[in-house]
């Protein structure tokens, strides 16, 4: 193993909400969950974006050396045909960079969808056991860049304890 080491906790809306949200569906049959008050902060010129991805799975323990950050906008994934995946988590120190001795990583199930909070630190789209898709939005364009993506040192992310 590379690094530093973080073992996949299973998901946790209360310590995941400083990153953003947890999107799950309603417990009543009939029921709306609303989650639209995360998509307006954007840029006035900007346009929602929404496609889907076709992601090669991976196996544990996986070694992380890259993230990305979106300053401007929220993204949301919204698994369509995913077994399980990880999600990672990192704020950023006063300089705007990555703190990964700060991160938080998740299992998640395919039935859990994910909103990054626009300036986080996160993992690109992993998936286990076999191929997945999700649907991916966000808001793009404007005069500021908002993909942001940065090598950290190795670090691994572990089956969960």
């Amino acid at each position: 193993m590379t690094g530093l080491t973080i073992p996949l906790g299973p998901p946790d809306a209360k310590t995941f909400t400083q990153f953003g949200q947890l999107v799950t569906p309603p417990a009543m049959p009939g029921e709306r969950q609303f989650f639209s008050d995360t998509l307006h902060t954007r840029h006035a010129s900007s346009a929602p974006v929404l496609h889907v991805n076709h992601v090669p799975p991976q196996t544990l323990p996986v070694t992380v050396s890259t993230v990305e950050c979106h300053p401007h906008a929220a993204q949301c994934f919204f698994p369509l045909d995913v077994s399980r995946y990880a999600v990672m988590v990192m704020p950023s120190d006063e300089t705007g960079a990555p703190c990964p001795d700060r991160a938080l990583a998740y299992l998640l199930p395919g039935t859990v969808g994910v909103i990054f909070n626009p300036g986080v630190w996160h993992l690109g789209a992993t998936v286990f056991d076999r191929p997945g898709h999700f649907a991916v939005l966000m808001w793009r364009g404007g005069p500021q860049l908002d993909d942001v993506f940065r090598t950290i040192a190795p670090m691994t992310l572990t089956a969960p304890d």
